[in-house]
């Protein structure tokens, strides 16, 4: 009952634009803008300085990536510490599904270092030469086991047609 009352003031408010007053507050609050582009590759000091302010970064910590055609213009080249999965549960980050803070930039491949996805900081099972061991050890075992049964063809046991009288014919599709 709250949330409609709510939403009649809004609209009392806002007249005709609520629904677009609804949809803007909704991306402002999620912290997303679809019309965000990287801005070109920066090439003096002063757009260097420009492209840090933007994204929340010290002058001195901010390096692009390079201009190699990839289309990250002045997006700034992050390291890969802490996986997302890594991080403290129990921060009060401002959006705690993403375990993210307003305005923080991320990672260009952010979608590769999800909590469900890669984690830089958790360590593997076993060691790379217990993985390879174990591969070519079941490569191994399927070729060998090829070419041991080569020779010995599988197919389903059928006898020949069995048809009544040899040597008559049954049918014909000649016109008569």
């Amino acid at each position: 009952m709250a949330l409609i009352n709510s939403l009649r003031l809004v609209q009392k408010l806002n007249g005709a634009n609520a629904p677009l007053l609804l949809n803007q507050m909704t991306r402002n609050l999620a912290h997303w803008n679809k019309d965000f582009k990287p801005g070109p590759y920066p090439t003096t000091q002063k757009e260097r300085d420009e492209a840090a302010r933007k994204y929340n970064i010290a002058p001195e910590d901010y390096k692009p990536y390079p201009d190699d055609g990839l289309g990250y213009g002045d997006y700034p080249k992050l390291e890969i510490g802490l996986g997302v999965e890594a991080r403290d549960p129990y921060y009060p980050y401002d959006f705690p599904e993403h375990k993210r803070n307003f305005n923080e930039p991320i990672h260009a491949d952010i979608d590769l270092y999800g909590e469900d996805r890669y984690s830089v900081a958790a360590r593997p099972r076993y060691s790379n030469q217990v993985y390879w061991g174990t591969f070519l050890g079941v490569m191994t075992f399927c070729f060998v086991l090829y070419y041991w049964l080569e020779d010995k063809k599988m197919f389903r046991p059928v006898s020949a047609k069995q048809y009544p009288g040899d040597g008559k014919k049954h049918y014909t599709f000649e016109n008569e």
